[in-house]
């Protein structure tokens, strides 16, 4: 399945256009004095997914992302809706092969998630939506938000239960039982993690890394950074998934073993992005050779404490024992229709599984396993690609109007 990669590098600063209003509620607070709240959330493609109003909106769907620096908008038409004025435009880039793009900046808004509120916040509106988020999750994606409530709660994502707990710093304890503690820097907006450590047989290769909830990969290794990871012998090249800027190629990997902390995780499914995708959009002046996506994150319980400057994670067992997985099909669909849940294969790796039973891209997606696609997310339907290599999956596809049946063996192919 491709993950989305959304570090966003935002090049104009808007964080100033407030200054000068009269004094009234300002910035993110829980309601009613309340020193904590709990928001429940979906995982979706491996993202999260929490439920946002703007101003006086319908409730709307967006990701929470450690990646990002601004709360952004990508749904034009929600823009329209709301009626949102933009006072001036800036440029932003973030990872992709093309060109940086023009947004509007709307100022003075009300962003409410849950019990939680943020007064007077600017937004910035993509013209169009370029990322397109809506198609890979498999269900209407509006924006973006994370660095704003990072910053002024300690985050406690429990991946186990679908909840997020936000609780005022000043009311936070960490006791061991939490789970384990390990220093992060916040540089640029984002949190970087140095207690990772690649491991190929007996070479021990250290990595500092961005946490990245906006990312449904387990591990990205940028390999024009770090030239002490060897790219695995064996890689497909791939589609890893759409930035700001456009498509991200690169090639997907096994790494042997990671050490985090006291945790060992073996046989990781591991993107290596190609330069042209993620070189000239990263910070030259930040060290990093990577990140950490929810792929690996959904495995722990894990807790953001910017204002301290520490990570917890906290294990969860039967996650810890699930083994990492690739979809075993060769194909990549994307998700169409009103709601989202017409299925299409977009594109399809030479010699895998999905060719050799004479699936085409273009192909629409009607059956799967004698189950309707609008019974199924494209979560459940990637989860059915990684059920377990050796296993038949059968399909009834739309092609052109004439209905065509296909069979295929679940093989690995990295």
């Amino acid at each position: 399945m491709r993950v989305l990669f959304l570090l966003l590098f935002f090049l104009t600063s808007v964080s100033s256009l407030c200054l000068g209003q009269e004094k009234e509620k300002f910035g993110f607070q829980i309601l009613r004095n309340r020193r904590t709240t709990r928001v429940t959330f979906e995982l979706q493609a491996n993202l999260i997914i929490v439920p946002i109003k703007i101003n006086n909106s319908d409730t709307l769907r967006f990701i929470l992302d450690t990646g990002v620096s601004s709360i952004i908008l990508t749904d034009p038409k929600i823009a329209k809706k709301l009626d949102l004025k933009s006072i001036r435009a800036v440029k932003i880039s973030g990872a992709g092969e093309g060109l940086e793009l023009i947004a509007g900046v709307s100022i003075g808004n009300n962003i409410r998630m849950g019990e939680m509120i943020g007064y007077r916040q600017n937004i910035i509106a993509l013209e169009n939506d370029v990322l397109e988020l809506s198609e890979f999750v498999g269900m209407p994606i509006h924006g973006i938000i994370g660095y704003d409530i990072f910053n002024r709660f300690v985050v406690t994502i429990d991946f186990g239960t679908h909840e997020i707990v936000l609780q005022n710093p000043e009311n936070y304890t960490y006791r061991s039982s939490k789970g384990d503690r390990f220093p992060i820097t916040i540089e640029d907006s984002k949190p970087y993690l140095d207690a990772v450590q690649v491991i190929d047989n007996e070479k021990i290769t250290p990595l500092k890394v961005i946490i990245d909830t906006g990312a449904g990969h387990a591990l990205s290794i940028d390999a024009t950074r770090i030239a002490q990871v060897a790219m695995p012998e064996k890689t497909v090249k791939a589609q890893l998934g759409r930035g700001l800027s456009g498509i991200i190629n690169g090639s997907l990997g096994r790494i042997p073993k990671m050490r985090l902390g006291k945790f060992e995780l073996k046989d990781i499914v591991t993107s290596f992005p190609d330069s042209a995708s993620v070189i000239s959009k990263a910070s030259p002046l930040i060290e990093r050779q990577g990140n950490i996506g929810c792929e690996l994150l959904r495995r722990f319980k894990v807790t953001f404490n910017y204002r301290d400057q520490y990570l917890v994670l906290k294990p969860i067992n039967r996650r810890m024992k699930e083994p990492f997985e690739h979809n075993m099909t060769g194909l990549e669909i994307i998700a169409k229709g009103e709601n989202f849940q017409d299925f299409t294969i977009e594109r399809i790796i030479d010699g895998s599984p999905a060719a050799k039973a004479g699936l085409r891209e273009g192909d629409s997606l009607m059956f799967i396993d004698n189950k309707y696609h609008n019974q199924l997310t494209i979560s459940e339907i990637y989860k059915i690609f990684q059920k377990g290599e050796g296993k038949q999956i059968s399909f009834i596809v739309n092609r052109g109007g004439e209905m065509v049946y296909a069979n295929l063996i679940l093989k690995r192919i990295i």
